[in-house]
């Protein structure tokens, strides 16, 4: 990604690494930190949301890497705590057209456990453009 913001951003989210971006698919891992974690050492919810939703851009993303992926609308459902330790994020493209894509994602422990899924819209827009608008909010 190109973003100047982003690898602040995965440091944030604590990616361990990219596994996998190809046809469609991608696969991240996460190291759940303590300092993600409310009581009960569960991580909070939008920690959760952003490690599936980042795995659905990058799957996106390798189908068409000149469009910026913008999500429209998501939708996650949590099955178990997450707790302190690695996780991995999977996401696919279920189905895509000139301008918008649907995607589903899932977070998994070690163990291959689902802890949630999601599913989004996303918004498929010229990267380039996107990076002009952000430069000019910048400015």
């Amino acid at each position: 990604m190109s973003d100047a913001v982003a690898p602040s951003l995965q440091t944030t989210l604590g990616q361990v690494r990219v596994v996998s971006v190809v046809d469609g698919r991608a696969a991240i891992e996460y190291e759940v930190g303590a300092q993600m974690c409310h009581s009960g050492g569960v991580a909070q919810g939008g920690f959760v949301c952003a490690w599936i939703d980042a795995a659905m851009a990058h799957a996106s993303i390798s189908l068409l890497p000149d469009m910026a992926p913008m999500s429209l609308e998501l939708k996650v459902s949590y099955f178990a705590p997450v707790r302190p330790g690695l996780v991995v994020a999977e996401g696919w493209i279920e189905r895509r057209g000139r301008a918008t894509c649907f995607a589903e994602g899932r977070l998994l422990d070690t163990a291959g456990r689902v802890l949630a899924k999601a599913s989004s819209t996303i918004r498929l827009i010229p990267r380039v453009a996107v990076e002009a608008s952000a430069r000019r909010a910048l400015a």
